[in-house]
């Protein structure tokens, strides 16, 4: 930083202790020199609105402006219903990551998590091999909301959505599309017989929540397996992945690839994700 902090953003969640976003945006923030600065910041669902109100208050007094927030569990559709103007990627995945605060101060919800999870996914294959394919999705949340459009961007044929909560897996199929279909959570096992990718977007298998029960002995050999949690970074669903020679993608390519655009929003800066931003972000891992 060069001077006094002019520009303040960071992330929200209930919980938010685990979240890597202030290592992840405060090392952009010291590579690029900026003022500013990138919080966290526990709120739960009921006090999205009044938190929003309230920072730009607090951040007005210490002499900033509060450019914007990233969101989290369990926020992201809380925030669709709060915000005042749904960007285009927001309205169609129903649900919101990234708050913008405009010069007018009014707030605009964009949804990034779909690219970002793309754009992961292609550092470690080429994507075009899911064309046509199915893929298999654990949950019903914000997450979910987001890869089950960018898989069906990407052009795969068929999204099977498994939920602890049918009715809620049933909703997402029905904003997906007709080729999206929900599934019970007890039958998850049988679904991945042809399964091109399985994608866990709940928080199963997270430190501090209950693991993810689930068996790959019907996945074939050449899906992939995906997990959008990152602490721990290889999670049991990797471990076991990889020990019968899946490709095994963390949650961590996600979470870097989705935070470059708020950050340009809020700093004026387009970042770039390197082996040196994922080594830093990795050591922030560590004891957590």
């Amino acid at each position: 930083m060069t001077g006094k902090i002019t520009k303040i953003a960071g992330v929200m969640g209930w919980p938010i202790s685990h979240s890597l976003s202030p290592r992840l945006h405060g090392y952009w923030i010291d590579k690029y020199g900026l003022d500013a600065d990138y919080r966290a910041w526990p709120v739960k669902p009921e006090e999205l609105g009044g938190t929003f109100s309230q920072l730009k208050e607090n951040c007005a007094a210490e002499g900033g402006v509060f450019r914007g927030t990233n969101l989290t569990i369990p926020l992201k559709e809380t925030a669709f219903d709060v915000v005042d103007i749904l960007d285009p990627s927001a309205k169609r995945i129903g649900a919101v990551n990234t708050v913008v605060v405009g010069e007018d101060g009014r707030l605009t919800g964009r949804n990034t998590d779909g690219i970002g999870f793309i754009d992961s996914l292609a550092e470690h294959v080429n994507t075009d091999v899911l064309r046509g394919g199915t893929a298999v999705l654990l949950g019903a949340g914000g997450a979910a909301r987001a890869i089950a459009v960018a898989l069906t961007d990407l052009g795969m044929a068929k999204i099977i959505i498994c939920n602890r909560s049918t009715s809620r897996a049933e909703t997402l199929a029905g904003h997906v599309g007709t080729h999206a279909e929900a599934a019970l959570w007890e039958t998850r096992n049988n679904h991945l017989l042809d399964a091109d990718i399985l994608v866990n977007c709940t928080s199963l298998g997270m430190t501090g929540q209950p693991p993810l029960e689930i068996s790959l002995d019907l996945l074939k050999k050449s899906a992939i397996v995906s997990d959008i949690v990152y602490v721990p970074l290889e999670t049991d669903l990797l471990k076991a992945a990889k020990s019968r020679g899946n490709i095994a993608v963390d949650g961590l390519g996600m979470l870097l690839h989705q935070a470059k655009a708020g950050f340009e929003a809020w700093f004026g800066v387009t970042p770039e994700v390197d082996t040196a931003l994922r080594r830093h972000v990795l050591d922030g891992l560590k004891g957590k």
